[in-house]
């Protein structure tokens, strides 16, 4: 907004790209006042650089790696990914021809998916009733060298030339990804930068350990953030006219 640009203020987001972290951390530390900001509103934190950098000094911020493998320096095609054995526990991607090995999704990651899968499908039956929504495990192949399985997916009816028989072949129209312990940085960089080539007009990143939701869309080629919000929120993206993500429904059962 013009007042944040005037006073050298900058979003959650801004700062995690100067200071080489996920939004995530942003997020943790604003919550537990580990780092200076500005309230604009309710849930509403801009943040000064400056003051930040001051805080942590020459340490930096630092963040643990994600958990995920990286199997082979070998470049893996899609023929590759289907010779693959099969590894109760772990699943697998391809991305950019690196396989990628990490732990199966935890109870409260499905918890979320399932009640986001309710809302989302819900929505589209109303406004589209010849499109899918479909969920994780299934493979999306973005290019020979690029096998991703997103937690939840929507094809509308228009783009039914890419659903194959066991796999879809192309950029849905909306992609969701709920991020895990083990790989937050792995969906926020790695694979919002595949989606973004690959011209996936909608990506959302969902955190249950911080409670937010995040909504992107293509703008230009670039993903830019229209909506997102964190806790109780309830969220709106501008793209889907009618759509409200209440996320207290998808944290119901985080204490559990």
């Amino acid at each position: 907004m013009p007042v944040a640009e005037d006073q050298g203020l900058i979003n959650a987001h801004r700062l995690a790209e100067a200071l080489d972290v996920s939004v995530e951390t942003v997020w943790k530390y604003t919550r537990e006042n580990r780092i200076p900001y500005v309230k604009l509103g309710e849930r509403q934190y801009r943040y000064r650089l400056e003051e930040v950098l001051a805080v942590f000094g020459d340490r930096g911020v630092r963040e643990s790696p994600g958990e995920y493998q990286v199997e082979s320096e070998k470049e893996f095609t899609y023929d590759d990914y289907l010779n693959l054995p099969d590894e109760p526990g772990h699943r697998f991607e391809v991305l950019g021809g690196m396989l990628v090995r990490e732990p199966s999704p935890n109870v409260m990651h499905q918890r979320v998916l399932v009640t986001l899968l309710r809302i989302v499908d819900d929505y589209f039956q109303e406004i589209d009733a010849g499109g899918e929504t479909l969920c994780a495990p299934l493979d999306v192949t973005l290019g020979e060298k690029t096998v991703v399985q997103p937690d939840l997916l929507y094809v509308a009816s228009d783009q039914q030339d890419i659903v194959e028989e066991k796999r879809i072949d192309g950029a849905p129209h909306l992609v969701v990804e709920i991020l895990s312990r083990s790989h937050p940085r792995k969906d926020r960089l790695q694979k919002l930068q595949i989606y973004q080539r690959a011209g996936v007009p909608h990506y959302w990143i969902v955190d249950p350990d911080q409670r937010t939701l995040e909504c992107f869309s293509l703008r230009d080629g670039i993903y830019a953030l229209v909506a997102g919000g964190m806790d109780d929120d309830v969220v709106c993206s501008p793209d889907f006219s009618g759509l409200r993500v209440s996320l207290d429904n998808l944290w119901q059962h985080r204490d559990l």
